[in-house]
């Protein structure tokens, strides 16, 4: 079994969560995106990131805009619908509820069943 495997894995259960959180508190063109993500060390290459929005958006989580940009074409910015901040926040107590729980299963030691 290959460990890169099963690290990408697990990064693309998260990354729709991670997508979401960005754009909690404002909106963002895809290239802000991408680095907040590559900031927090969750690489991520546009051929992953404009489906997943494609899919986002078609599910109505998110809404789009363009706007014009000083420094090239216009930009197309992401945002939160209604929809998609109460789903966020059904995923923020799903991550929390996981987090514990992996935290106590991955932490704890070995009881005896005897």
């Amino acid at each position: 079994m290959k460990i890169e495997n099963t690290k990408a894995q697990m990064r693309k259960g998260v990354l729709e969560y991670c997508i979401l959180s960005v754009l909690r508190d404002e909106d963002a063109y895809v290239a802000e995106i991408l680095a907040t993500l590559k900031d927090a060390k969750l690489l991520v290459v546009e051929g992953t990131i404009y489906p997943l929005l494609t899919r986002l958006k078609n599910a109505g989580l998110l809404t789009y805009r363009w706007e014009e940009s000083s420094s090239g074409p216009p930009r197309k910015y992401y945002g939160l619908t209604e929809t998609g901040k109460l789903f966020l926040k059904e995923l923020t107590t799903t991550w929390d509820e996981l987090q514990t729980a992996v935290t106590i299963v991955t932490t704890q030691k070995k009881k005896s069943h005897e």
